[in-house]
Parts: structure tokens; sequence; C-alpha cells
């Protein structure tokens, strides 16, 4: 049966190869095909007004290029992509030494075929013979323009030439696919039409614009190019190349802000994309809602990372020695949505289109700021100051009310109404007919220090500190308080010029300002075990009030209670499970400057 199907893609001595353009799973398909029938000759459906360029284009991957010329005042482009069929065929004659024809008809005003077509992962499963049959109905079932007629004519007599002369492999769209042979049975003259046209040009793709104009998801493509500089007996599968976006960003995303992905959270995402793409009568998500099931199992920062790398085409040059072009989807025609990341100023489209926003800027080359980053005369981001000052000030308030809620006494009416009624209490016990009522007593003294402990990073003597920088900072004016804290090394990830992004493991602060030593090099401290005691013990001997706010997964340990008692301080402990995730996650971030000057321009980074 095979052979059969097989056998209607073959007039004597050519061999058609139907394709959907710009699909990997037909450039494979071309891949196989050419190495089973050694073609003496390569016909392919461009024009030939466009073959110099075209050929120009090619030699250049896996550089990007676009063939343009203008029409009545409008642009055309043609963008040379590695995933596109007719392409792989050009790569592999020119490799070959085979002789290229480009036999389509040069035609202007040609509508753009808009059909849907079945997901091309099907020709993994169902064979790519049987994918192209049910497409080939489909197209016979369509009514043919007067333009495709002539292109399907003129594509038919040089077919017929071509087979006079030797092996012929023929690479065309499967919507012509019925009409040329139907034709090839019957004489055939030359149509009449244009043999040459005037200002074609070829330019060197954006690395901006490769983002977004890609006929497939660009670590696809870049996937597919290195397979084929490989030699790879494996051919990339979308399914596969998802995952490995997924991890790959995921492992980035654990690198930068130091969270976990659970395994649940990677499976919500895949049902998520799954029943995202049924609905859509596709079989394989597409990189649209792959970012939007990212966002919604994890978060806006994950999403971004996925689309980080998942629109990355990794060559590019400073240097094409071409002119470069710069295109959007509208300039082609692609279908566009747009996704906002609340994380930054990020326009997503389907193909992507950024939002009128402002763009962060980027690095001329990898490492670049890394390497201008000092670390002589370091300074903190004052709004993160701020931000900071006002969570401490939060964290005491609802400390001093949970704990003062801690001291109400209930007990039933008897001849004082004490501190009021006990709504829930009585209405609890409202089958004994009693009235119960508060007996308030007051929690003395204030708050002068606040320790919150986001990471303990108590790990054995093999294993790598977490949170390795230990600093203490005085505060620059009397609003800010004194504060020590373990974090990531600054200089190692970078935002921007002199601006490193890094995270705390803990932090303690203390109200007033310029009066802490540091705590990491005071021999006084140095009985605590570990560095959550230590900003502890430094918490307790600093405070200038009677309690001090110890906010963590676990309490206190009991000599620091003793510790505290016999300094006459009291520990007030707030669980860190009862303060809101996306809170933490926030105070947890924060930028080291590499002097004051880099305040002047840190917010067009930031």
């Amino acid at each position: 049966m095979k052979m059969n199907i097989e056998n209607k893609f073959k007039w004597q001595d050519i061999r058609f190869i139907p394709i959907l353009h710009n699909k990997m799973e037909f450039a494979l398909e071309v891949r196989k095909q050419f190495a089973e029938f050694k073609p003496n000759y390569l016909a392919v459906e461009f024009s030939s007004t466009l073959k110099k360029k075209i050929i120009e284009g090619v030699k250049r991957l896996p550089l990007l290029s676009v063939v343009y010329y203008q029409e009545k005042g409008f642009f055309n482009y043609i963008p040379i992509e590695p995933t596109d069929g007719q392409i792989e065929g050009i790569r592999l004659a020119l490799s070959e030494g085979i002789p290229i024809h480009f036999i389509d008809r040069d035609v202007e005003y040609y509508s753009i075929d808009i059909q849907s077509m079945p997901d091309t992962y099907a020709i993994t499963k169902t064979g790519y013979f049987s994918y192209c049959q049910a497409c080939i109905q489909y197209y016979k079932e369509q009514p043919v323009s007067h333009l495709d007629l002539l292109r399907e004519k003129t594509m038919a007599y040089h077919l017929k030439r071509l087979n006079q002369q030797g092996k012929t492999l023929f690479i065309g769209g499967l919507a012509h696919f019925s009409g040329i042979l139907s034709m090839l049975d019957e004489p055939q003259t030359e149509v009449i039409g244009r043999i040459k046209r005037n200002g074609v040009m070829l330019a060197h793709l954006h690395n901006e614009s490769s983002r977004e104009i890609m006929s497939e998801l660009p670590f696809l493509a870049a996937t597919y190019e290195k397979s084929r500089e490989n030699k790879s007996l494996q051919k990339p599968d979308r399914l596969a190349v998802n995952m490995s976006l997924i991890n790959m960003a995921k492992n980035k995303y654990i690198k930068e802000y130091k969270e976990d992905i659970s395994l649940s959270q990677i499976r919500i995402l895949n049902k998520f994309a799954r029943n995202y793409t049924f609905l859509t009568g596709n079989l394989v998500p597409n990189f649209y809602q792959l970012i939007v099931a990212s966002r919604g199992a994890v978060d806006d920062n994950f999403s971004y990372e996925v689309w980080e790398l998942g629109s990355n085409y990794p060559w590019q040059t400073e240097k094409p020695q071409l002119p470069i072009l710069r295109l959007r989807g509208e300039d082609l025609f692609l279908d566009q949505k747009i996704i906002k990341f609340h994380r930054r100023l990020k326009g997503l489209r389907r193909r992507l289109v950024p939002l009128p926003v402002k763009k962060k800027k980027r690095e001329k080359h990898p490492g670049e700021w890394r390497k201008g980053f000092k670390g002589n005369f370091i300074c903190s981001y004052p709004p993160e100051d701020v931000a900071i000052e006002g969570f401490g000030s939060y964290l005491k308030k609802k400390a001093m009310e949970i704990k003062a809620a801690e001291n109400i006494r209930l007990q039933p009416f008897s001849s004082s109404m004490l501190d009021g009624i006990d709504i829930k209490a009585t209405i609890r016990d409202y089958g004994q007919k009693r009235i119960y009522v508060k007996a308030e007593q007051p929690l003395r003294g204030k708050v002068g220090s606040v320790v919150i402990i986001f990471d303990t990073d108590i790990s054995d003597k093999d294993e790598k500190e977490k949170y390795p920088w230990k600093v203490t900072w005085l505060g620059e004016h009397d609003q800010e308080s004194d504060m020590a804290f373990y974090s990531t090394y600054s200089g190692i990830i970078m935002d921007g010029p002199g601006i490193s992004r890094c995270q705390y493991g803990g932090f303690m602060l203390s109200y007033p300002p310029m009066r802490v030593y540091d705590i990491w090099k005071d021999s006084y401290f140095n009985i605590a075990r570990n560095k959550p005691e230590r900003l502890l013990l430094a918490a307790l001997d600093y405070s200038i009030e009677r309690i001090v706010v110890y906010v963590a997964a676990d309490p206190p340990s009991g000599w620091c209670q003793n510790w505290a008692a016999r300094s006459g301080k009291k520990i007030l402990y707030l669980p860190i499970g009862t303060l809101a995730p996306a809170t933490l996650k926030k105070m947890r971030q924060f930028h080291v400057l590499d002097g004051h000057p880099v305040r002047k321009y840190v917010s067009d980074y930031i």
C-alpha cells in the first residue's frame, strides 16, 4: 500500500516532494528523499527572477537573510530560513554541485494562503505520504485562481523539459501538486511572463526581528540547524524540543531567582499547554501557548525566561557585510497576539509582537557588564531601601498585633464587662446561655530590631554555601535602619552596567542608624552556631527597645531565648508562612550599585 501511495509522487524521471513552506518536518523529508533519489537536477517553486539573491542568501546560512523587492509601492519579503523545505533542497544541491532550476512564474499581487492545515507533527505518526495525500485531497476541492493556473502551467512546462535531461527532484507547495501532475500528461507551451526583475535586494535579518518573524520557533530552528551540522541520525522532535526549552528555562530561573520549580508545576504547565493546543485543533503547543502555560503554572519571570531562550536564534553577527533589515510581524502579514509580562515592560506576540514601551537594554556581548563591575564603593538602590524599611515597619506592627491577640483571656461574664464582649466565644457556647468577655493583658515594650530568615543556609561542610556574601550596611540618614545580611555575591548576576542583582538569605534591621559595627567580624558574636543565630544575637545586642521580632520557618533555639532573657529582651517569633509568598519573593531581591554615580541612570535598567 505504501508503494502505491509513493508512486503518485513520481512522474517518469521526476520525483515530487510536495511541502508546506517553512515547516521543519518537510525539511527533514527533503533531506531523506534527496539522499534516496540522488537527483541530477533540482527544481524549486521559486521564480527565476529571484534566483541570484536567494542562492546568495542560502549560502550565508545559518546566518539569516531576507530577499526583498518593491512592487507598485509595496515591499515583498522572502525570509531565508533553514527549516524551509525548498531552502533545504537548495543547500543540499549546492553542497553536491547539482544544477538548480527556479521554475515558478513571477507574479504580482499574489494573495497569501491563510488556510489552516493539519499540524505537521502528525507526519511523525502517520507518515509523510499519508499526510500529503490527505492535504492534496483537500486542495483538489478548492477553486483554482487565474494566477495559480498560470503558475502551475509554467512549472509543468519546465518540468517536462527537465524530464528529458535526467533525474529531477521537484520541491513545491502541496496546493499545486495535483494541478501540475494533471498537466504533465498534456502538451505544454511556455507561458509568457516576466523574465527579469530589477531592484531585488538581499539583507541580513536583524537579531530582534528574528525573534518576531521566524516561521518556526527560533529555538526549534536552532536545534534543527545543530542536528544538520552534526549530521545527527536522530531527527529533531517538536515535543522533545519544547521539553528541552522548558528544562533550560527552569535551570536558568533557578540560577537567577534562587527558587525551585516543582514537578507538579511542570505537570500543570504541560497539561495546560496540551489542552490549549487541542482547543486550537493542533497536536503540539506553539510558542505563544508555551509562554501562556509557563506564566499560568509558575509566574511571569519564568515565562520571560521561556521567551528569552525560545526566541533566541544563536547565529548572529555584528559585521554581516550586508545591509541590516528590521522587520515586524505586520510587514509579513503574520498572525499576531500580544502578551505583557508584569516582570518587565516587555512585549510578546504570537510570533511575538513587542508593545510600544521602553525596552530593556542589553549587553553588547555576554559578560560586558560583569567585567566592568569593580565593587569597591558599593551602595544600595534607594527605592528598595524604602521598600525594606516599610516591610520592617509592617513586621513590627504585625508581630505586636499577633502577640497582643494571644494575650487576650476569655472568661464568663460575672460582674464586669472588662474589655468588651467576645462575640465568637459567646455564639460558640450559646447553648449554655453564657456571655464571654475579654480581658486584655497589654504587651509591654516596643520593637527595636527585626530579623527575617528566608533560608537558614545551614549545610554540610562539603556543600557550597548558597548565600556566602556577609555584609553590614549603615543607614544613610535618620529614616533608615542599620542593616546586616547574608546573600548571594554581588557582581555575578547583572541587570545593567554597575547594577548587580542579589538575593537575601536573611537580614537584620536595627534602628536608630549609625550604631552597628560589622557583626560578621565582631568576635563578640562568634558563639553563634550559624548565620541566622548571629543575626538574632546582633539584633538583641543592638536593640534599644525590649522586643526583637524574629521571622523564620523555625522558632529561635532555646539558648537564644535564654540569651535574650539574660539581656532583658524578649523575642517575638513570627512564622514566615504567615506572610504572603509574593511579598517575600519581592523582598528577597535587591540590587547593589557600583558607587553612587550609578544611581543617576539605574532607573533605565531596573
